[in-house]
């Protein structure tokens, strides 16, 4: 590098064959690190040029047509390599055009059509007979095929770029190069097809860069995939090349997505099983198994024994194909992610009633459904109010359900729980940006409820509508009268147990929104929302005490020595949620499930006992024990570091 510095820039003025016999004695380590400290050299000379007055297209030019001859005419430096070394260095403005310019080249661009044509289909392990190979020294050159380490792609040069080319599509979009990403995309998105992980970097770098990305750009990284071979919905394709991009898909298009999640994703329900527990989708997937097509009532998946596991690379199974299909779909759409949100849980809250009306308006009451067409707004089930038909039935229009429930194989009741364990499972694979959206809906509807909001109603009314509207989901999937309040904890039930815990610490925003909670009905909704992440949170002290506190300060919100609540509340009234917090800061502390030695740790005990000021007497007096104090707690007394350390 430095003999073609001081040339500047004619390699062909070089003794090839000598250098040639000098690289031979370097390790593929010490080959990596010199072309690193090569590009490193040949981009400060860049910017020395251009201090003389030099033109940076002419230098560009110059540094490519040089690096080129030593790629291909001598072979004496790897493409895949230097290409990386010059993506590493993208905080120079003038490496990602070198880039460009070397991947444009003819030299590489009729390599890659070589490939093309002499390699036949991607799947070629679908074809009979022995995969015939090129000659080694034919496909790596004279220089680089005596080497004992061979690389991971055998097959030549070019298929050695194949898991390069996904990086400097990446490194471009990263540095707003979007044009040129477009480009390289352009030129190889036929080549990619023989990428084995496409399908992954597809859906990676839709989620990665989501929001980020032109039209265009998402239509060319689609393109790396076979299409014809991808199982999209029918309408996608209408969905993504609409002109009027502010218009979102129907609900009916994401209806039929979660459906689709439904019969190919979640596992078949036993026949045992007559409903699914909305409130806690997280043990479903614990608790159904798949059993043979001529026992089940739901739908079969296709079965993953059936094909050779290497015919399924990328994804790795049907069902993951099916489910991330999905997601490359949602995240494909021309509309931003709190318009998809929405319609995703519009059709969440209101599903039961969606299908069962479906279901009856022409045929009946199939399934065993008994209920009429007029459906209880509210979760008291059987009181009179709930069937007041002042307000509309709470379906969704817009969706297209007349063979929803036929398609799926389950009761009306069974599949609208199912879509609602689909769509948290959904959502969970989207990435980020979904999720403050989601959040921010999910308190909306709750805070909107009219059961809530509406003054008229007793206290006694209205802890009975959140007792059985949250105790138990399934019975208001069982008798029709579900609830948007119900379908919503349910969803972001889903969507938790789905979420890996680096995320979990975002479902806070939505507590936030709820406040300042003012009664205990919505005391209830808060603690059935985030109770269930705590014990999964054991094991994450500093994320299991933020969740703690924030339980604690709605507590305080509603019973708080200051607070003033229109109906005095006893507390006696909420024993249950003292109940759950004792058991949850002993679940924490044994890091499991609680022993009869289980101790709360000494950081919980001291953040309750803060929390325990600010609340009225009476509730104080229930929680007495969590806290440090050695005299009045029975667990600050037995606990070793304060009888050891004594406050």
């Amino acid at each position: 590098m430095g003999a073609w510095v001081l040339m500047r820039g004619h390699p062909e003025n070089i003794n090839s064959a000598n250098l040639g016999c000098v690289l031979r004695e370097f390790s593929p380590e010490e080959v990596t690190a010199n072309i690193y400290k090569m590009v490193d050299v040949l981009l400060h000379h860049i910017h020395l040029e251009l201090q003389h007055g030099h033109s940076l297209q002419e230098l560009i030019l110059k540094a490519s047509t040089n690096l080129a001859y030593f790629v291909w005419t001598n072979e004496l430096l790897p493409l895949d390599i230097l290409l990386l070394a010059l993506i590493d260095r993208d905080d120079d403005p003038h490496a990602l055009r070198i880039v460009i310019n070397l991947l444009e080249r003819q030299e590489l661009q009729q390599r890659v059509k070589c490939h093309l044509m002499n390699h036949g289909p991607p799947e070629h392990w679908l074809a009979s007979g022995m995969f015939k190979r090129v000659e080694v020294q034919k496909a790596f050159g004279n220089h680089l095929s005596w080497k004992e380490r061979h690389p991971t792609f055998f097959d030549d040069i070019t298929a050695r770029l194949l898991p390069v080319i996904p990086l400097i599509i990446y490194r471009l979009i990263e540095n707003d190069a979007t044009d040129f990403a477009d480009r390289v995309l352009q030129l190889f998105s036929t080549f990619l097809h023989y990428y084995p992980l496409n399908f992954t970097f597809v859906r990676d770098i839709l989620s990665y860069f989501y929001g980020h990305l032109p039209g265009k750009v998402i239509l060319r990284i689609l393109n790396v995939l076979d299409l014809k071979k991808i199982p999209f919905s029918e309408s996608f394709p209408q969905h993504i090349n609409s002109s009027n991009a502010a218009n979102c898909p129907p609900l009916d298009y994401f209806a039929t997505l979660l459906l689709g999640i439904v019969n190919n994703v979640i596992p078949p329900l036993n026949n045992s099983s007559k409903t699914v527990s909305l409130g806690d989708a997280s043990s479903n997937s614990l608790r159904t198994h798949k059993n043979s097509a001529t026992s089940q009532p739901g739908p079969t998946n296709a079965s993953e024994g059936q094909k050779a596991f290497y015919q399924i690379q990328d994804p790795g199974s049907h069902t993951q194909l099916m489910l991330e299909t999905a997601v490359i779909e949602i995240l494909s759409l021309p509309v931003s992610a709190s318009q998809i949100v929405s319609s995703l849980v519009q059709i969440v809250v209101h599903i039961q009633p969606t299908l069962i009306q479906s279901s009856n308006g022409l045929h009946g009451a199939p399934n065993g459904v008994g209920q009429g067409s007029v459906l209880p707004t509210s979760p008291s089930g059987g009181s009179t109010d709930s069937l007041n038909a002042s307000r509309p039935t709470p379906s969704v229009s817009g969706i297209n359900t007349s063979n929803f429930v036929s398609r799926s194989g389950y009761t009306c009741q069974q599949l609208s729980c199912l879509l609602i364990q689909a769509c948290g499972l959904l959502l969970a694979q989207l990435p980020t940006d979904f999720h403050i959206p989601l959040y921010m809906e999910a308190s909306r509807l709750i805070k909107e409820s009219w059961w809530l909001t509406d003054g008229k109603r007793s206290l006694g009314k209205l802890d009975s509508a959140v007792g059985y509207a949250l105790l138990d989901p399934t019975w208001a999937a069982q008798d029709n009268t579900s609830t948007a309040i119900g379908n919503i904890v349910a969803l972001l039930h889903s969507f938790f147990s789905n979420l890996p815990q680096e995320w979990l610490e975002g479902t806070h925003l939505i507590i936030k929104h709820l406040r300042p909670v003012t009664s205990v009905a919505v005391l209830r909704i808060v603690f059935r929302i985030m109770g269930p992440l705590l014990p999964r949170l054991a094991n994450a002290h500093a994320l299991f005490n933020k969740t703690l506190s924030l339980l604690l300060n709605i507590m305080v919100d509603v019973f708080g020595k200051n607070s003033q609540l229109s109906t005095p509340v006893e507390a006696s009234d909420i024993a249950d949620l003292i109940d759950f917090i004792h058991h949850v800061v002993h679940y924490e502390g044994q890091g499991g499930p609680v022993q009869a030695n289980s101790k709360p740790r000494y950081e919980v005990l001291a953040l309750c006992g803060r929390a325990l000021e600010n609340l009225r007497p009476d509730v104080q007096h229930l929680l007495s024990h969590l806290k440090t104090d050695i005299n009045s707690s029975i667990f600050a007394a037995t606990h070793p570091k304060l009888v050891q350390n004594p406050l």
